[in-house]
């Protein structure tokens, strides 16, 4: 990847924004269990951080991915997963079809405040039996007139309690699962709508995620995303973005665990010396290091060949599988060079540990990127 000034510029107005308007309330908000999404996204909005790659026609900066993937990068540096993961679901997660696919009139709806930070967005494809397997949904959508009724539950959604719209994906018509599919953006603050009490998550402790029900709501037609049937299509472009952007976004997370270590181990004094002067331990830092830096490669390259036009469902997949590998290998190995402190809730290697870990599971678990691979590479049933 070649940065220019542009994309430098772009990454110091992040590093500026995390270290100012982010960072300072991270701990409040991991205790408190929530971050304020309208505020900050409101920030961010003013910052056109919310719409880099989006139109300009509906308040984007029409850039291309490569400053997208400049600025996940720099989001790594929040000190905590979370923050990242409900920035990229509004950015990389529910808003990419709706730019790509969507008519003028819905993008303006929805799109257009999503980038001003105005609306808060969610992404609703998992189902309480259909995480990775999304050709399993059950939520529908059927024609009543010039509305559709949607009856469903959509689970695990971050920013649940706080968005204002959801991209959810529904079953439109019956037939084939991959082709009975629809994208539909649906207010979230209308009748029928509900919520389930924040979920109680292992990590990722100041993102709201909760469980959504849809009961008999009505939402205009008009909201469909692109084509009626689609909307698995539309889906799996989508999760393109979102696999780059989660690889990007743990990169300079995962060097913070290594240089928070490197300074713990410094200062931890055992059998008479530094913990870090053991071969052992400054060599597997070493590896975790140079480790980081291969992932670094992988997502550029991915992103390169994304804007040359090209199919990166394999690079994608690929480096989302690496991330999640990665992200456990690099936390864990970390952890256990901090000892008794690495266990101990509050530790920076330990939050790390937790919040990482879900990058093996979502947007794809590891299962799911090597099916993909393995049928990309023509050595599964069906491939190729």
């Amino acid at each position: 990847m070649l940065f220019t000034e542009e994309h430098h510029a772009l990454r110091q107005n992040v590093a500026d924004f995390v270290e100012q308007e982010i960072n300072p309330h991270v701990e409040q908000w991991e205790k408190e269990g929530l971050f304020p999404a309208h505020d900050l996204f409101r920030r961010m909005g003013e910052r056109d951080l919310l719409g880099i790659t989006k139109p300009e026609k509906f308040g984007g900066l029409g850039l291309d991915y490569s400053y997208g993937l400049a600025f996940a990068e720099e989001l790594g540096a929040i000190r905590c997963g979370a923050i990242p993961m409900a920035i990229g679901v509004q950015t990389d997660m529910c808003t990419p079809a709706l730019a790509r696919f969507g008519n003028d009139a819905v993008r303006e709806e929805f799109l257009a405040p999503s980038i001003r930070g105005e609306m808060v967005g969610a992404i609703g494809v998992s189902e309480p039996h259909a995480g990775s397997d999304v050709a399993s949904i059950k939520t529908t959508a059927k024609r009543d007139g010039d509305d559709y009724l949607i009856n469903g539950t959509k689970m695990w959604i971050t920013n649940a309690t706080q968005a204002d719209w959801v991209c959810l994906l529904v079953n439109t018509s019956e037939g084939p699962t991959h082709g009975n599919k629809s994208l539909i953006a649906v207010p979230l603050k209308i009748d029928g709508v509900s919520f389930s009490k924040p979920l109680n998550k292992l990590g990722m402790r100041s993102s709201d995620t909760a469980q959504i029900f849809f009961d008999n709501v009505r939402v205009p037609r008009r909201f469909l995303i692109g084509e009626e049937g689609k909307g698995f299509k539309y889906q799996m472009i989508q999760f393109q973005e979102e696999r780059i952007f989660a690889a990007a976004s743990i990169i300079k997370g995962l060097e913070w665990v290594i240089l928070d270590t490197i300074q713990y181990t410094a200062e931890r004094k055992a059998f008479g010396q530094p913990i870090l002067h053991n071969q052992s331990v400054h060599f597997r830092l070493g590896e975790l290091a140079t480790e980081v830096e291969a992932l670094r490669g992988l997502t550029y390259r991915c992103c390169e060949r994304y804007l040359a036009g090209e199919d990166v469902t394999l690079l994608a997949s690929m480096a989302k599988l690496k991330a999640g590998r990665l992200s456990r290998e690099v936390t864990d190995s970390c952890l256990q060079f901090w000892g008794g402190m690495g266990f101990m809730w509050d530790t920076p290697v330990a939050r790390a540990y937790r919040d990482m870990r879900l990058i093996s599971i979502g947007g794809g678990a590891d299962e799911v990127m090597l099916s993909i691979i393995s049928k990309l590479m023509g050595t599964a049933p069906g491939g190729r």
